[in-house]
């Protein structure tokens, strides 16, 4: 344990894997081009909402290639709408702006949403479900930190763009809560061992009934790019809600998957 009753976490990944994102990321995003038929002859979905909550200091346009996607898998896929992911809204209560977007498409699609988020916007999903788990039907979450921000190279950032410390009592207690299990929710942890913006270990999940973790090589930059978490999330979307089942992995998925 550490001086703030945490686990003790991993450090941050190497500053000099980060500056090799954004390459690998356009690397991985032009692999889209000859996996492209391949993804799109995937098989539908029920046409459930699928609602994406982009990473931090992104916006809408990130998930544009997964709303695509969603869309052509037959989803009702909605983008969240509220600009630029700081992780807190300085004109309002984020929390409660995200329940109120959740509940909208909740009752216009009279049916639970799945939940989509990248990085921070997963951590913004997987609380969204757990205050309003009745309207959630599952969450997939993409390279999200769940511990010590610490662990990332983004928490001198957050800092200074959200207006608080990471030391903050508030924020250590939302820290100690990430690890909790949900209410009957479903939860897919997508993380990747090379991701050199969060570390590895914080982006998995601890063991439980419903909940599971998919290893993917790829960038933290590149996931909404890769073919092979496109497929993972083509395939977690389509688990049926009273029969969810963990990834598959074995035969050729274990060239990809682990």
């Amino acid at each position: 344990m550490d001086r703030h009753g945490l686990n003790k976490e991993p450090g941050a990944p190497s500053l000099m894997l980060a500056l090799l994102e954004g390459p690998r990321m356009l690397s991985e995003a032009s692999t889209l081009i000859p996996a492209r038929r391949f993804l799109e002859a995937l098989e539908a979905g029920d046409g459930h909402t699928v609602l994406t909550l982009p990473g931090f200091m992104a916006t809408d346009r990130s998930t544009r290639v997964l709303r695509h996607y969603l869309s052509h898998w037959g989803y009702d896929a909605q983008r969240w709408g509220l600009g630029r992911n700081y992780g807190v809204l300085h004109d309002g209560d984020i929390e409660t702006a995200l329940d109120d977007i959740l509940a909208e498409h909740y009752e216009a699609s009279g049916a639970p949403v799945s939940l989509l988020g990248w990085s921070l916007g997963g951590l913004l999903a997987r609380e969204m479900a757990r205050r309003q788990p009745a309207m959630v039907r599952n969450v997939v979450m993409l390279g999200s930190p769940l511990g010590d921000p610490r662990s990332t190279n983004a928490w001198r950032l957050f800092e200074w763009m959200s207006g608080r410390k990471i030391d903050d009592e508030e924020v250590r207690l939302r820290i100690a809560r990430l690890r909790e299990p949900l209410d009957n929710v479903p939860t897919t942890a997508i993380y990747s061992k090379s991701d050199a913006i969060v570390a590895w270990q914080i982006a998995r999940l601890p063991p439980g009934d419903l909940v599971e973790n998919i290893g993917i090589n790829t960038s933290h930059l590149g996931m909404g790019f890769n073919p092979a978490v496109l497929y993972a999330i083509a395939d977690r979307l389509r688990q049926p809600v009273a029969h969810w089942q963990p990834f598959n992995v074995s035969g050729m998925r274990r060239l990809f998957f682990h």
